[in-house]
């Protein structure tokens, strides 16, 4: 029986939003990425008289992929047909691409399977079970002399004994911020291919100024096929499609891979994220972003290489603009200091949790300070957004790396890991060598400006020289554009590659010393102590109500529960959907101007569908960055909607959940097949959407064809 300090702690931290921003009279019904292994089965009955079997639970668990570029999918056919967000394929979509071959402007529609396109690095995992481990990790750390490192030596070996055993790819999962530890096993995915994809102006439209917001007139979606051997994977769990899609007031979940949540940080962690670690990254993506769009602008290659990155950092920076206003809110950070202190009351009045706790918020806050000191190393020492300095980092430690005993090998580069950094790292994607020369130019110029010209990483990169030169010498000189080279360097191991005389290698070789420094210095000052202290809290949280309470966000498999619901925004109504009547309302209102122009096939098209059908559409559930991708489904199991965005006020649910006006953002499941059927002529695939499949892609769209032709003989 849990002590009432233990009641009074659990009921503290369950009740953080009514503190933070609402009243304790508000309660939060739809809060809640729940891991599969502890469904929020009673909450469901209780709120909405629906009691999901595990059946059902087991079903929407296999039917779910993740995609390891950081996005959420599902099957949706039985013949391996596999769903998510246009943005999460745009990777595979570029890569595929070329200067005649646009995929990303012009969209791609596979008419066979012998059309769809092979991802050339794209792995896709299906979660096949899970099991506690936390006695043993808990264990082995027990009276170590370093706690850090006795932790991920064992969690290298339940990984590795777990993939000698099962031959799935394995990974050990940090839950409640220490407090327990889930080995997850997946079933890996790597001959993934290209299937549909519309073009992205509609699958963006609105470009960046619609970004995070609503209402959005959408088709954010991509179709890929898996293979195995050669053939179309056959899943045994896909997910049927709805008749009618979403509706008003219905109860949807949302099954996917959120990323990373901080509702269970300390005020120390928040003020850390506030006043250092996101403004420097918004300074540092400004600055990036600003130069690729310079790059972009001398000409018409330049703008399509650059695409990608220049998405994905016009939405980070969107997004961390969110964050940052959500945490200098005073009331919310008044809130969350008022949690803690309730917290620390109830510990001090358990005389064991006490003395256990005594020093934890301490702890936590003294890490703040050596992260605050290493912060800007650690951002720029990476060169984000470079993938040739990844590969030659890759490369250097992946060979020295080798030559270490399994457990005693950086995580990344532990035999579980290593078949999966492999198809990264041999990919035969394009590289673009001016591109990249901007990209590591600018991190080299950060670095020189916020850590000084005699700081160890600036040093050892420039010498005597200017950023501009190194980068510009690096870029273009390196030969690790070549797949082929990057395989001999690694087969020769760790004396060929500090043999290399590659300018690329040379720089990781030399900057990988202080760089491995910066990284055990972060896993045992900050990192190590933040899971420590975790885990000594969420002691707390188990004593008083065992699991309770959903873990924050890590990237892996979660169910969130919510309504389908509009809600109420500057004195007006927001409607649940909105329609295709209100994108053509928006392309004509701007005149077709970007972003509000429409592909040449919506404009042709527009007469050939119901323009009353539902688009995008809003819903109460939980989510959060990863979710991308994700499919929306009834009680039934079926394919109401796909998930791509939140709106902006949803951007503080990284921190705290509220309903009032903050939504998850679907495209409607029905927007979906009537564009594949009225827009793009694909109706071979839209048929085989929720189905067991035809024997090849093209098959039903050819004996629609025959049986035409014998309607006319018989007439004749």
């Amino acid at each position: 029986m849990p002590s009432n300090a233990l009641r009074t702690l659990a009921t503290c931290l369950v009740t953080v939003a009514a503190l933070v921003l609402l009243g304790p009279s508000t309660t939060r019904a739809d809060e809640g990425m729940w891991t599969f292994d502890n469904p929020p089965i009673e909450k469901l009955e209780k709120e909405y008289d629906f009691k999901p079997s595990q059946e059902w639970l087991d079903h929407l668990r296999l039917a779910a992929v993740r995609f390891n570029n950081g996005g959420s999918g599902s099957f949706v056919s039985g013949s391996g047909l596999v769903m998510t967000n246009h943005h999460v394929g745009f990777d595979c979509i570029q890569k595929l691409s070329s200067a005649e071959k646009d995929y990303v402007k012009q969209g791609f529609i596979a008419q066979s399977f012998d059309d769809e396109a092979s991802c050339p690095d794209l792995e896709l995992n299906v979660l096949m079970s899970m099991t506690d481990v936390t006695g043993r990790v808990q264990k082995a750390t027990k009276g170590a002399k370093d706690e850090v490192e006795a932790r991920k030596e064992e969690i290298a070996r339940i990984e590795k004994e777990c993939n000698d055993e099962t031959g799935l790819r394995c990974n050990v999962i940090t839950l409640y911020g220490g407090g327990q530890y889930m080995i997850y096993r997946y079933r890996k995915h790597t001959d993934v291919r290209l299937v549909f994809a519309p073009e992205q102006q509609i699958a963006f439209f609105g470009g960046d100024f619609d970004n995070f917001t609503y209402p959005r007139h959408d088709l954010d979606v991509a179709l890929f096929r898996i293979y195995e051997k050669g053939k179309p994977f056959e899943p045994e769990h896909y997910l049927k499609w709805s008749k009618s899609g979403a509706r008003d007031g219905e109860l949807v979940f949302v099954v996917g891979n959120p990323g990373y949540s901080g509702r269970q940080l300390t005020v120390s962690q928040l003020e850390f994220l506030r006043d250092t670690q996101y403004p420097l990254r918004v300074e540092f993506y400004t600055s990036l972003l600003g130069e690729l769009e310079t790059y972009a602008s001398l000409g018409k290659e330049q703008r399509r290489q650059s695409k990608k990155l220049i998405f994905a950092l016009q939405n980070a920076l969107k997004a961390y603009g969110g964050f940052l206003k959500g945490l200098q809110d005073e009331d919310l950070m008044a809130g969350k200091a008022k949690q803690e202190e309730e917290i620390k009351k109830a510990v001090k009045k358990d005389k064991k949790l006490k003395k256990e706790a005594e020093s934890v918020w301490t702890d936590i806050a003294k890490a703040q300070k050596q992260h605050k000191k290493i912060a800007a190393a650690r951002l720029v020492s990476g060169f984000r957004g470079s993938e040739l300095y990844e590969i030659a980092e890759n490369i250097v430690r992946l060979t020295a790396e080798k030559e270490k005993p399994n457990e005693k090998r950086l995580k990344e580069y532990r035999d579980t890991n290593i078949e999966s950094l492999e198809l990264q790292l041999f990919s035969d994607a394009p590289i673009y060598r001016d591109m990249e020369e901007v990209v590591i130019r600018v991190s080299l110029e950060e670095a020189l400006r916020r850590l000084g010209k005699n700081d160890m990483l600036v040093m050892a990169a420039l010498g005597s020289e200017k950023p501009a030169d190194v980068a510009a010498r690096v870029a273009q000189k390196t030969a690790l554009v070549d797949p082929e080279k990057r395989r001999e360097l690694v087969k020769g191991g760790r004396k060929a590659v500090e043999k290399s005389k590659d300018p690329l290698i040379k720089l990781a070789l030399v900057l990988d010393p202080i760089t491995r420094k910066l990284r055990k210095k972060y896993e045992k000052k900050v990192e190590g102590v933040e899971e420590k202290a975790g885990g000594i809290i969420s002691k707390a949280w188990f004593a008083a109500y065992g699991k309770s309470i959903p873990p924050d966000a890590t990237f892996t498999l979660r169910l969130a529960y919510g309504t389908v619901k509009g809600y109420e925004a500057e004195g007006t109504n927001v409607p649940w959907k909105t329609t295709f009547y209100g994108l053509y309302d928006r392309y004509h209102s701007f005149g077709g101007k970007q972003p509000y122009n429409l592909p040449a096939t919506w404009k042709k098209k527009k007469d050939k569908f119901k323009m009353a059908t539902p688009l995008d559409f809003v819903s109460t559930n939980d989510i959060i960055g990863g979710n991308s991708g994700s499919p929306v489904v009834n009680e039934a199991g079926e394919v109401v909607g796909l998930v791509f965005d939140g709106n902006i006020e949803s951007l503080v649910w990284r921190f705290v959940y509220t309903d009032e006006k903050e939504r998850c953002v679907s495209v409607h499941s029905s927007a979906i097949k009537r564009a594949l059927y009225d827009v793009y002529d694909a109706s071979h695939i839209g048929w085989e959407l929720g189905r067991k499949g035809p024997k090849d892609a093209g098959e039903k769209k050819s004996k629609k064809k025959k049986s035409k032709k014998k309607k006319k003989s018989k007439k004749s």
